[in-house]
């Protein structure tokens, strides 16, 4: 993906830089919403032009996040959601043969792939483990893309996987054969629990908070530095139009009903908080705040606009 979709956030001493592996991707919004209409997302004008077509059609990205956060004893160089991945066959040919442009990506930002030493999965679809692999021309095996990195895994999300979903005959377990199961083999997986501190320094703290629905153990990333806040969603959400319908069911979710009830959640401690939504799949500007109108109602007004 070309340098200008690139975009960085500081939230105090910590910055959050996006990379985009597939950019404006449209599709009729009962993609994310399984009973809306294209009339509804035409009405919500606040979604025009950055969120949604003309014709109510939305616009997302897929993309994954590095955060970067300096102390005392050193830095940190974490990356949140992997995306997903170059040269994949998934069930989707917009997914399949991607081109290599994510660590280009990284490496403009002046990190090595050496200096990334923890990757955060806030749960494990294909779209969000993708990088953590790549494929060795060599031998055709699948090596760690962060060889120097503790990859993050729910415990409960792994656990969800490995004992039901990715038997149950419903789900490809491709996506784990070559971006989960190799990092778990070599011992190089954390388990961890929904409110695990990923990090910390003097001025700043990264941690995880539940939001299961989506799947059986997902979790969201909050950041924090000298008074600034700012949350990365993973995809208990996955368009702006869900922080105005929190309550409307996601085609997505694993389980429609605990997904709902955790965004009403989100969306009632976040509107106006002043607290930076990051959405794991927003269109550009991706960053924003959620914020009520006179009415009462909510709406996601990003960075600029």
């Amino acid at each position: 993906m070309a340098r200008e979709y690139m975009k960085s956030w500081q939230v105090g001493d910590v910055t959050v830089t996006r990379i985009v592996e597939l950019w404006d991707f449209q599709d009729n919004i009962n993609m994310t919403i399984p009973d809306a209409t294209p009339e509804e997302v035409i009405a919500l004008r606040w979604l025009h032009p950055h969120y949604a077509t003309s014709d109510g059609r939305q616009r997302i990205n897929f993309q994954g996040f590095v955060v970067q956060a300096s102390h005392d004893s050193g830095s940190r160089t974490i990356v949140v959601d992997s995306c997903i991945g170059a040269g994949r066959q998934r069930d989707f040919d917009v997914f399949c043969d991607l081109p290599e442009g994510f660590l280009e990506d990284l490496e403009s930002l002046g990190v090595s792939r050496l200096d990334v030493d923890t990757v955060m999965c806030t749960h494990l679809h294909f779209d969000h483990v993708g990088w953590n692999t790549y494929k060795d021309p060599a031998t055709g095996e699948y090596r760690p893309t962060f060889p120097n990195a503790r990859y993050l895994f729910g415990r409960k999300e792994y656990e969800a996987w490995q004992d039901t979903i990715r038997h149950d005959g419903h789900h490809s377990d491709t996506h784990l054969v070559e971006c989960v199961d190799p990092i778990v083999a070599l011992g190089m997986a954390d388990f961890i629990e929904p409110d695990h501190r990923i990090a910390a320094g003097d001025s700043w703290a990264i941690h995880c908070e539940p939001s299961h629905g989506h799947t059986p153990g997902h979790v969201h990333v909050h950041i924090s530095s000298r008074g600034e806040h700012a949350v990365i969603t993973g995809d208990l959400m996955h368009h702006p139009m869900q922080c105005a319908m929190p309550h409307r069911p996601a085609t997505f979710d694993m389980d429609q009903e605990t997904g709902r009830q955790t965004r009403m959640a989100f969306v009632d401690k976040y509107a106006d908080s002043g607290v930076l939504v990051i959405g794991a799949h927003f269109a550009e500007p991706t960053a924003g705040h959620m914020v009520r109108d006179a009415a009462g109602e909510v709406w996601f007004r990003g960075l600029g606009l």
